[in-house]
């Protein structure tokens, strides 16, 4: 039998030692999630206060604004903390709690994107339907069935990482990767992989399939309509395809770092990579929607401008 001791906390070792700049990622950190904590609270509260905003769509968006912020928070006040330790140490429990809020998020993300992308299905395929199928009533139980079938679809993987043994302690990131700690334990049943595969069908190819579903039929429809009509279409869906894309190759970016030897690439650039979807996807869901949606952008006029 392999020797280990107990484990009872996990190096961040990606830090490095970074010296007096730490001063410099510490001020740019900050900032930085300080303005997505920002832009995402005030689309927040103009969605809340503009009632000709309290339709299916916005409240959608609403919980995609509350999700930014609550994956932000789970990465950045770690990130600051360790601008300044020596050790770059984080023990289990706050690493595990870390691993669940990035895992629930992702699932989230792209549950909230199909129910998006099922709302514009039905506002452009059957639109005399769209208050029937898609009141605000409805939409407030889809937010918490999605955020239900995440945490779900997440515990089960989950629950199979929780006894595990670890015969190691450092991971090569700044923040906990599940698949990282996996490759830490003295030993992995066959069953914590094939949990592992089941989230990843349950909470990108589900979703990945039915907004694929639904994006098919748009373009259909889209095929015996006027051009005005055409270029309302793109309007509407643009900014969820942006984000959709956005996801899929953050996915690929973890998938090729996480599980992959990617050793030859440089520090930095495996850096970047890990974190990519935590600097850029936080603020391009409300400048995509907050800027090109045109009610949004009036709404925000009238609340930060035209206020006497």
């Amino acid at each position: 039998m392999e020797n280990s001791t107990e484990v009872v906390s996990f190096v961040l070792s990606a830090y490095g030692n970074i010296g007096n700049l730490k001063y410099l990622y510490f001020i740019i950190i900050l900032l930085w999630y300080i303005f997505i904590c920002a832009t995402n609270s005030i689309l927040i509260v103009v969605v809340y206060m503009d009632r000709g905003l309290h339709e299916p769509m916005y409240l959608l968006l609403c919980n995609l604004f509350i999700n930014e912020i609550y994956i932000s928070t789970s990465l950045y006040p770690l990130l600051l903390s360790q601008m300044f330790s020596d050790t770059h140490e984080v023990t289990l429990p706050w690493c595990f709690l870390q691993m669940f809020c990035f895992y629930i998020f992702g699932c989230v993300q792209l549950c909230n994107l199909t129910a998006m992308a099922y709302d514009r299905y039905v506002c452009i395929c059957y639109p005399l339907l769209y208050n029937v199928l898609m009141s605000n009533k409805r939409v407030g139980k889809i937010i918490l069935f999605l955020w239900i079938y995440s945490f779900i679809s997440y515990m089960f993987s989950f629950s199979f990482v929780i006894p595990l043994t670890f015969c190691g302690n450092v991971i090569d990131k700044v923040f906990c990767d599940q698949q990282l700690v996996i490759q830490l334990a003295c030993s992995v049943s066959p069953l914590t992989s094939i949990s592992d595969l089941f989230f990843g069908f349950m909470s990108f190819i589900i979703p990945l399939s039915l907004i694929s579903v639904s994006y098919t039929k748009i373009l259909w429809v889209c095929l015996f309509v006027s051009k005005g009509g055409k270029q309302k279409v793109i309007a509407t869906c643009t900014p969820q395809i942006v984000s959709l894309a956005n996801m899929f190759v953050a996915a690929t970016f973890h998938f090729v770092v996480s599980r992959l030897n990617v050793g030859y690439l440089p520090d930095k650039v495996r850096l970047i990579i890990s974190i990519y979807i935590h600097i850029l996807q936080p603020m391009i869901t409300p400048f995509m929607y907050g800027l090109y949606l045109p009610k949004i952008r009036q709404s925000c006029k009238r609340l930060l401008f035209d206020r006497k």
